[in-house]
């Protein structure tokens, strides 16, 4: 296929863990090879190309190295420099999201100011420099206070509760010693947290996924329930809010968005992801075109599919490690004995705590059918 004239046949990815491996895999379907940039030789993308650069993400000579064997370029993660991918977007690479974009998220601060400018409803937020801004936030904001360190944070990595100006002190100390900028929020009451994929192609085509809900442990993804069990107008605001979204920041691929229904049911979104994620994983299955599949198709200016869900109701439950050392699979025998149980491992050599190794997905005719199958099936998966 072409994409501004030029023949695309080879899909780049910065980044080689499971979501590159997942986007490769839809990308195999529709006929395109993909090319991995991962510092581990063995990294769950790695493992399914022959295309592979071993390297630093952040390294611009890398990027170059992965450029010069594909015809396009994507992102796994946010945390590549969005003035690397600048660089190389002079040097005439396609690169989708745009540096412009990513540059826009990855930094929570300016992601924050970005949507709140523009109407998109936003827990308050102020920039913090100094022990004393924190102070002088909960002042402001009131405690609570969430201190979030403004780039590079992931599934509670980067960001601490501050419940009150005696905690400050503790808190900053640790986060001090990292010298990455940092930013403070509200603490914000909800009652449930909502999550919306919304893909947009480089020909503007936007298509917006079912509103789910995830249910968190120890700040990480833990269980999706599809679709989400709110309001009608609840979910109508949230998809419109997704579709806003990534218009404002002018997106072009997939991108997760995670948002807060509060209990009076305003809705304000929590983060930005430039990329697939967690909260989509269920649509592998569940849906007619997968998260996966839409990013590929959006990239390269290609029709969106239909992101209408296959059955009535979808759970993913995500398989985490609860040990270190290296993989021994235990149980997957037993787990795929439950009828309708979709199982994903994602080839990891070692696992350690609070890692992500797998997925299970189940669908059925309501939510309460296919989280009961799902979270049997997950039990029994052990790694």
């Amino acid at each position: 296929m072409e994409n501004r004239g030029k023949e695309i046949r080879i899909v780049g990815i910065l980044g080689g863990g499971q979501l590159a491996r997942m986007t490769a895999t839809a990308a195999y379907k529709l006929g395109f090879q993909i090319a991995i940039l991962d510092p581990a030789p063995d990294s769950p993308a790695q493992q399914v190309t022959e295309l592979k650069v071993v390297g630093p993400l952040n390294d611009i000579s890398m990027i170059r190295k992965i450029a010069s064997l594909s015809d396009i370029l994507t992102l796994e993660n946010e945390f590549v420099d969005a003035s690397l991918l600048r660089e190389v977007e002079s040097d005439g690479v396609l690169i989708y999201p745009r540096a412009d974009t990513l540059g826009s998220v990855q930094d929570k601060l300016l992601q924050k100011q970005l949507l709140d400018s523009n109407g998109i409803g936003v827990p308050r937020f102020m920039a913090v420099s100094e022990k004393e801004d924190v102070y002088k936030a909960g002042e402001t904001l009131g405690w609570p206070l969430v201190l979030k360190a403004r780039r590079n944070g992931y599934d509670g990595r980067g960001n601490a509760l501050i419940n009150g100006p005696s905690s400050v002190e503790d808190v900053w100390r640790r986060f001090e010693q990292t010298r990455i900028p940092l930013m403070v929020e509200e603490f914000v009451e909800f009652k449930k947290e909502l999550a919306v994929m919304v893909a947009r192609s480089s020909n503007g085509e936007v298509a917006v996924y079912p509103v789910v809900e995830t249910i968190q442990k120890n700040h990480i993804c833990h269980i999706v329930k599809a679709p989400a069990e709110v309001s009608s107008d609840s979910l109508e605001s949230a998809k419109e809010i997704a579709r806003k979204t990534i218009e404002v920041i002018d997106g072009v691929g997939i991108f997760g968005i995670e948002m807060f229904l509060l209990n009076d049911e305003r809705i304000l979104i929590n983060e930005l992801a430039p990329r697939p994620h967690n909260s989509g994983h269920y649509t592998i299955e569940a849906c007619f075109t997968s998260q996966f599949e839409n990013h590929v198709r959006a990239i390269l200016g290609l029709p969106l599919g239909s992101t209408s869900m296959v059955l009535p109701a979808a759970v993913m439950v995500n398989l985490l490690g609860t040990r270190n050392g290296p993989v021994h699979i235990k149980g997957l025998k037993d787990a795929l004995k439950i009828p309708g149980v979709n199982v994903h491992v994602y080839g990891k050599k070692t696992t350690r705590p609070g890692r992500k190794m797998g997925h299970v997905t189940v669908l059925a005719n309501s939510v309460e059918e296919a989280l009961d199958k799902a979270t049997k099936a997950a039990k029994l998966i052990s790694f």
